[in-house]
């Protein structure tokens, strides 16, 4: 695999029922005001931007809208005529907005959250990346207090229990190497947003006979990690799966139920010319091969459960370095 190469393509492209997958893709930024964020997209579009309400912003593409908000809910949602607000501030009403606005945009993350597009049409985040690093978008290094991502949520080839089991051991065993190319900035780092999977259910999962149905899956899951705070977080998938099994064990307004999984790790170097997309998406696609690889994968769960006994070899070799000279190995990395 040719990593030099923008944004290859895994080699199941289509979902069971023979239509081609997709990835939903947001990306969170600073640097420019919200109105130019919004004029910039629009503009790479082509397309009218429609106020839906206080920073959130439809934009018209042929793969549906794209939104562009402020991701903060109590920012969106500040109503000045709230009894619950100090007088003082009730009563400066627009200019107490303008220094709110102004001290929000400094601090809380622009969003931009895409359609779900193509596989095949994924570069175009590449090019608009580009133009937004051109006109000035900051990413998580500029600031101790700039925790920005990029997060994916790509449709499965199908959402029978032992496909998602695949890509679930594919990520357990790729999530140190994951972690090394794409979790960079020590503010993210600093976070719960990103933690791995709990080590109870990684053991489980990782065994050669695990074969549960979508309940057993859920439950084994829930039991150990039920947060959306996961580098790969399942609890979307699980809305879309069964929202009441999943509500036993979370409740959450968050949570949006989608057919996809819900990839969180990266990180949104923006600013940094060499940083791009396609360095992401990319190693999302070597994921993508080993989990639909059966040998490959067999000898990744080996070599995973063999790393994490206790021996001398493992205390001198780390699991990060033995995986990636094994993903070296087969021209992954």
């Amino acid at each position: 695999m040719d990593n030099r190469t923008p944004c290859q393509m895994p080699d199941i492209m289509r979902t069971s029922d023979k239509k081609e997958r997709r990835v939903g893709v947001e990306l969170e930024l600073s640097g420019l005001s919200y109105d130019q964020l919004v004029f910039n997209v629009s503009d790479f579009l082509g397309a009218k931007p429609r106020l839906e309400s206080r920073y959130v912003t439809k934009i018209d593409s042929e793969f549906g809208e794209y939104t562009v908000e402020l991701d903060s809910e109590l920012v969106k949602d500040l109503d000045l005529s709230d009894s619950q607000l100090p007088d003082s501030i009730r009563e400066l009403g627009g200019q107490a907005l303008e220094v709110i606005d102004a001290a929000a945009e400094r601090i809380v993350p622009l969003e931009i959250i895409t359609p779900p597009l193509p596989f095949s049409e994924v570069g175009q985040i590449e090019a608009l990346v580009s133009a937004l690093r051109q006109q000035g978008a900051l990413g998580s290094r500029e600031s101790i207090y700039y925790a920005f991502g990029l997060q994916l949520n790509p449709e499965l080839p199908d959402l029978e229990p032992a496909t998602l089991v695949r890509y679930l051991q594919a990520f357990a065993a790729l999530y140190d190497w994951l972690k090394s190319r794409h979790q960079l900035d020590i503010s993210r780092k600093m976070t719960t947003y990103i933690e791995p999977w709990s080590s109870r259910f990684t053991d489980r999962l990782m065994t050669d006979d695990y074969a549960p149905d979508q309940s057993e899956l859920m439950l084994d899951y829930l039991e150990s990690n039920p947060t959306r705070n996961r580098a790969l977080d399942l609890l979307p998938l699980f809305a879309y799966l069964d929202h009441s099994l999943l509500n036993e064990y979370v409740q959450d307004t968050r949570i949006k139920s989608r057919p996809t999984l819900h990839y969180r790790l990266p990180d949104c170097d923006i600013a940094n010319p060499n940083w791009q997309f396609s360095d992401v998406w990319n190693d999302w696609v070597v994921l993508e091969q080993i989990a639909n690889n059966a040998e490959q994968l067999a000898e990744l769960r080996s070599r995973f459960r063999e790393a994490h006994k206790l021996s001398l070899r493992n205390l001198t070799q780390s699991w990060l370095d033995s995986s990636t000279h094994w993903l070296q190995s087969l021209g992954y990395a």
